[in-house]
């Protein structure tokens, strides 16, 4: 199978690359669903711009979102939606979940929560940025994504306090069709086809492993949406289950988002939005389902 740009067998360079952005459209607007939304947040929240990205003449402030009355000595808990703008559950999920029940830790900890990482990606329901890079790879000292080195300097002075990060995804049928052939022609690689899971699954960090927290989260998501089964060779997306619905791998060495902040409990949700038996607003439940759960758990073990 190969991709309409560049030629197999040879990694893009600077023309592949603009032709790749020259095809991509704006089909959403941050401004509208996200930044709108925040600002109605303002009244029980403290938002604060903790960077921008900046494309063709187009700035795009890049906001976190934080419990009022913040307090050093209390855990912090993180939340992340929107590393891959095509992820809409995440952004909304988290939305979401700030809105409807972002107040029932207070007092017991502190929220951090960034829904939207990636605007420009998120406009035009893309996994990379302007620069056809993709931030869920690149959040280290020195990236060269301009979204993943803001979040990582948000994060820095947070290390050693942050007790759970929750980072909200998807896998969507454009994983196989669209994103992993992009991938492998801009690297020059063959393309492998896989399966897209149909339902709800989780990553732990195969380097730093909690199974009874990804247990909970699994088990909080069961009562709003069906759990991801295994393929004929017992795997989800390649990898083999930990338990039923949690696959685990390298998080920290690949330098995914949610290996950031160092917590003891982390998660990243992979949440089907394409499956006939889930709804939008099912998807985005069960991005909330999975960050209580998640705070309930942590919260448990902090006590």
């Amino acid at each position: 199978m190969s991709y309409a740009i560049g030629t197999p067998g040879q990694a893009w360079g600077p023309a592949e690359t603009a032709a790749w952005r020259a095809q991509v459209v704006r089909q959403r607007s941050y401004a509208d669903d996200v930044l709108t939304t925040i600002d109605a947040l303002k009244r029980d929240f403290d938002v604060s711009e903790y960077g921008a990205v900046t494309y063709e003449g187009e700035r795009f402030p890049l906001l976190a979102i934080r419990s009022r009355g913040w307090r050093d000595d209390l855990p912090v808990f993180v939340v992340t939606g929107g590393v891959h703008g095509y992820e809409t559950s995440g952004v909304q999920g988290a939305l979401q979940f700030l809105r409807d029940h972002g107040h029932e830790a207070a007092g017991r900890a502190n929220l951090l929560v960034v829904p939207c990482v990636s605007p420009w990606a998120y406009e035009r329901g893309q996994r990379w940025n302007f620069n056809a890079l993709d931030p869920n790879r690149n959040f280290r000292e020195g990236s060269p994504v301009g979204e993943s080195t803001a979040l990582v300097a948000l994060l820095a002075g947070l290390q050693g306090r942050v007790l759970m990060h929750i980072d909200l995804h998807e896998t969507t049928d454009t994983d196989e069709s669209e994103f992993r052939p992009a991938l492998a022609a801009r690297d020059g690689e063959v393309f492998e086809p896989g399966e897209i899971p149909d339902g709800f699954y989780l990553v732990d960090d195969a380097e730093a492993p909690q199974p009874a927290f990804q247990r909970a989260v699994i088990d909080a998501v069961a009562r709003v949406t069906h759990i991801a089964e295994p393929d004929a060779q017992g795997q989800i997306i390649g990898c083999p289950l930990q338990s039923p619905g949690v696959i685990s791998f390298g998080v920290r060495s690949r330098h995914l988002c949610a290996a950031i902040t160092g917590a003891r409990f982390t998660t990243t949700t992979e949440v089907y939005p394409d499956s006939p038996r889930a709804t939008p607003e099912q998807c985005n439940a069960a991005q909330v389902a999975a960050v209580r759960a998640a705070i309930d758990y942590a919260l448990g073990q902090a006590a």
